[in-house]
């Protein structure tokens, strides 16, 4: 199996794999989603709440917040002996203002500095003159087979790779290919009369350019074990740790299986 990174940065990770199956790129898509673990709100606990939205709409909200994660320092339930939460397998933070104003996200205040919320300009709830608003919120290791407030990712797709073939005693270099493929993949070059893939990877295989060359000289198809992966971050995980612990998750999957059998 070979792995090359194609773009990273602290949203994003897109890489190629190659030498796998899609029933193994397909689960490791699987677990990234669902069962790499993440804080997210899932207590909370009001002392007051004069605004005009009810506390399980506002808790709710809450909850959909994505808190910056690290994995270090909180213990998950299955772990942790207490019976409902402790400090060791949460983290508590607090929200109190008094209107007029809009409460946001970068208004909670975390009992740890390092778990807090990815962006703090998530407008939370809008108090009225004389309106006021304080509550403890209790947040806890989950994954989002449980709810979608734990997923790490907002996108975590693959495709095949593409592989497109110019017949070049059919093409024309007519350049409607170029013209009709909506990722840019082709261009026309003029000086050598001639259809270039300048952009293989944007491909969609959606066969746009099949479909319409008159002459049928292209053929797009999909390489049977290459694919080209995404992972995008909702902030709370960087995705290159996301990527990591899905195989971690993986590999203890297939140790299990192996143990039973």
């Amino acid at each position: 199996m070979q792995i090359e990174i194609k773009n990273q940065d602290d949203q994003e990770l897109v890489f190629t794999i190659e030498g796998i199956d899609v029933s193994l790129v397909n689960a490791l898509r699987r677990i990234a989603t669902v069962e790499v673990p993440t804080l997210a709100i899932e207590t909370v606990l009001f002392v007051r709440n004069d605004a005009r939205i009810f506390d399980e709409a506002l808790a709710h909200r809450l909850g959909m917040v994505p808190l910056i994660t690290d994995l270090d320092v909180v213990l998950s339930r299955d772990e942790c002996d207490c019976e409902d939460y402790c400090s060791r397998c949460s983290v508590s933070l607090t929200l109190k203002g008094k209107g007029p104003k809009i409460l946001y996200s970068g208004d909670l205040k975390s009992s740890d500095p390092k778990i807090k919320p990815v962006l703090d300009t998530i407008p939370l709830v809008k108090l009225q003159e004389g309106e006021e608003l304080e509550l403890e919120a209790i947040a806890q290791l989950g994954i989002g087979s449980e709810h979608a407030k734990w997923q790490p990712t907002t996108s975590c797709a693959y495709k095949h790779y593409p592989q497109i073939t110019i017949d070049v005693e059919k093409c024309e270099a007519c350049g409607l290919c170029a013209d009709q493929c909506p990722r840019s993949v082709y261009l026309l070059d003029e000086k050598e009369n001639q259809i270039k893939v300048v952009d293989l990877e944007n491909c969609s295989m959606c066969n746009t350019c099949s479909k319409d060359c008159p002459n049928q000289a292209i053929t797009v198809e999909g390489v049977r074990d290459k694919f080209i992966f995404r992972i995008e971050s909702d902030g709370s995980i960087p995705p290159k740790q996301i990527l990591t612990t899905a195989c971690d998750l993986l590999s203890q999957k297939a140790d299990m299986i192996l143990d039973f059998l």
